[in-house]
């Protein structure tokens, strides 16, 4: 019925559409995934989430079980956004008490890094513990429609480097509901189910959405699973929006997006209240439903990502920033601190906060296309480059009478980490049946702890590729064709290349990266997009034909 339902849409969009002008069939074809959506999961009023209730009684302490773990991850949050890191938007008053406070009693990670510079091959890298590449996912999953209109929404955009379509590709791309993460892949919730563990997903998944690859079938006991975008519909009068009228893309989001979650695979509803408010409202109830067992809360929000939409209310407690794109964007900060503080506190009020890890990460820097500048100081980049701004992200994590407070830990660590040292601190094993990259971090951040020995970092978005190694950076562009050497010890914030000066550092992690991605398997679809990414600019300010770039691959 579905599939009927499908084909009678699109044939009514496709016989509309050519019936029009050439403008006005863009303009079509522009709101055509938001009818799609609109006929084919038409929403529910909201309902409550049926959590599964865990034992009413205690059959063992709280200190005698293995611990509970949070893992808080935000979308698109820049470096700069975090007042530990620096905070550039809580100099204008919008700071972060309660993402401060966990690397005030735990960790913060001084060099951490999101798993790659785009969402989906993030939040793959994360839940595996591997480079995703190992398994051919290597690009974020975008409709192939967007082939057939993206030059045209980019024309005016970026004359000096327009972005690359291959409409063949794009034709044979799988229905974006089929691009996801293969089901053979084991996630950090499949590999928590021997140890007794519930899990719990809330929010962002964008690692496909068949049956086979949604959580409940990758070792998530429930999901409260982001179907759409908005985090209120745009004329509700408790939301703010800032529209970016120079971003396409943004121009894209804001006609197709929609208002609405589903619980387990059932059918669409609408949230009760603003989306970050509301995921940390079903956080708070999942917690305090589990607090008898051992949980695994992975709570993956929407918020800071486009469109910009900030709460009313969050939007008027912050009258000091008079910019109305800034004011907005920094209430939505404000609104993910505050999850991470209601969580915290819900976790102190049950009794469980001792025998709780909590960490708290991004899935990479903040893009450009917001027309912010400041987001990723003092980084160079920005999403989807391989410059620290891209993939440097704010980074922290607790676990009372395991890891000291106030630590400050200094090595490159990466969200691969983050798989095998919650497993090892859940008592679990690690498969043996493939590689996985990512590191166990306990043994660095006890109190009697030992020296990380020096490792890679890899990052790969098709030709564009980097390795990161004992303080040197390697970034290899085939669009423009060009390398970035620079000496992270001595030059963090990547202005000076050094390849013309130090040819044998080049040799040599130009040999790293052939021999990492040596035998690597073929995407499992193709990239049919590769648009240009100013290095050192924001979408809206004017380039130059002197700007870096570099191209990003999807």
């Amino acid at each position: 019925m579905k599939m009927r339902k499908t084909l009678i849409a699109s044939a009514i969009v496709l016989t509309s559409v050519a019936a029009l002008t050439y403008v006005n069939r863009i303009a079509i074809l522009q709101r055509s995934l938001g009818w799609h959506t609109d006929w084919n999961y038409p929403r529910d009023p909201n309902k409550p989430v049926p959590w599964m209730a865990g034992p009413t009684t205690v059959d063992k302490p709280v200190n005698e079980r293995p611990p509970n773990i949070v893992l808080i991850m935000a979308d698109d949050l820049g470096s700069n956004d975090v007042t530990t890191n620096g905070g550039g938007y809580a100099a204008q008053g919008a700071p972060t008490p309660n993402i401060d406070s966990i690397a005030r009693e735990g960790v913060q990670f001084s060099q951490g890094y999101a798993g790659a510079a785009v969402c989906t091959v993030s939040r793959a890298a994360l839940l595996t513990g591997r480079y995703p590449w190992r398994f051919g996912l290597e690009f974020t999953p975008i409709p192939g429609a967007m082939g057939r209109v993206v030059g045209k929404l980019y024309a005016d955009v970026e004359p000096l480097h327009p972005p690359i379509v291959d409409l063949d590709k794009a034709s044979q791309v799988k229905d974006f509901n089929d691009l996801g993460m293969p089901p053979s892949e084991q996630t950090i919730a499949e590999l928590l189910k021997p140890r007794g563990y519930h899990n719990i997903h809330i929010g962002k998944w964008h690692l496909g959405s068949t049956p086979e690859m949604r959580p409940n079938n990758q070792g998530f006991d429930e999901t409260l699973f982001m179907e759409s975008g908005l985090y209120l519909p745009v004329n509700d009068p408790g939301v703010v929006n800032s529209r970016q009228d120079f971003d396409p893309i943004d121009k894209f989001l804001w006609p197709n997006m929609r208002f609405g979650v589903s619980y387990n695979g059932g059918k669409w509803f609408e949230p009760s209240k603003y989306l970050t408010d509301y995921y940390t409202d079903e956080a708070v109830t999942a917690i305090k439903r589990n607090k008898n067992r051992p949980f695994f809360l992975y709570l993956a929000h929407w918020g800071v990502h486009t469109p910009l939409q900030a709460s009313k209310a969050d939007y008027d407690s912050l009258p000091n920033i008079t910019d109305h794109r800034r004011r907005v964007y920094a209430a939505m900060v404000k609104s993910v601190d505050r999850s991470v503080g209601r969580v915290l506190q819900t976790l102190r009020e049950e009794g469980l906060d001792d025998n709780t890890i909590v960490i708290f990460t991004s899935d990479n820097g903040a893009p450009g296309y917001i027309g912010l500048p400041e987001v990723n100081k003092p980084y160079r980049g920005w999403k989807l480059t391989q410059f620290e701004g891209g993939v440097r992200v704010p980074y922290v994590a607790k676990w009372p009478g395991h890891i000291a407070p106030g630590t400050k830990y200094q090595p490159p660590v990466s969200n691969i980490d983050i798989l095998p040292t919650v497993l090892a601190a859940a008592g679990g094993t690690l498969p043996k049946d493939r590689v996985i990259d990512g590191v166990n971090l306990l043994p660095f951040l006890g109190k009697e702890t030992i020296q990380q020995a020096p490792r890679p970092l890899f990052w790969r978005d098709g030709p564009l590729r980097t390795v990161q190694d004992a303080g040197w950076k390697l970034i290899v562009s085939e669009i423009p064709k060009k390398d970035w050497l620079f000496h992270l010890q001595q030059d963090p914030t990547e202005k000076n290349n050094l390849v013309a000066t130090q040819p044998q550092k080049l040799a040599q992690l130009k040999a790293l990266l052939q021999a990492h991605h040596a035998g690597m398997p073929p995407p499992m679809w193709p990239s049919f997009i590769q648009a240009p990414i100013y290095i050192d600019k924001t979408l809206d300010q004017p380039k130059s034909a002197d700007d870096e770039y570099s191209y990003w691959s999807n």
